[in-house]
């Protein structure tokens, strides 16, 4: 029997308590509530497996971002068959918004097993 699975909630999930969170600790529990064990991040310059390497890349993300820098979903995301989307947005807490994109995650047993990070050109 398939895992019912609320696509908007897990992915909203992730982009809140992973890529929203700085402080490591936190971010490490909610990465083995949201995540496989095992899963992968694809990043269009790197690659993580595990939560620690998750984390890591996480973590290295911030280290190149101003601390008021916060991501925020743009819109709810949507999923079937294992597969789901979500297009966000990231930028200075009170500024215009830096950068946009979308993560594609596949989803297993209610886990995100692996995330696809795909960030879009800057306008000319």
């Amino acid at each position: 029997m398939a895992v019912r699975v609320d696509f908007d909630a897990l992915m909203q999930a992730h982009l809140s308590r992973v890529f929203g969170k700085r402080d490591g600790s936190r971010r490490l529990i909610a990465l083995k509530e949201i995540y496989a064990e095992d899963a992968s991040l694809f990043e269009p310059d790197a690659t993580a497996t595990g939560y620690e390497a998750l984390s890591g890349a996480v973590e290295a993300l911030y280290s190149r971002l101003q601390p008021s820098f916060v991501f925020t979903a743009a819109g709810p995301a949507v999923g079937h068959n294992g597969v789901a989307r979500l297009h966000w947005r990231a930028g200075p807490r009170d500024g215009p918004t830096a950068v946009t994109g979308t993560d594609v995650a596949w989803v297993e047993n209610g886990r995100i097993k692996a995330l696809y990070v795909f960030v879009d050109p800057a306008p000319h």
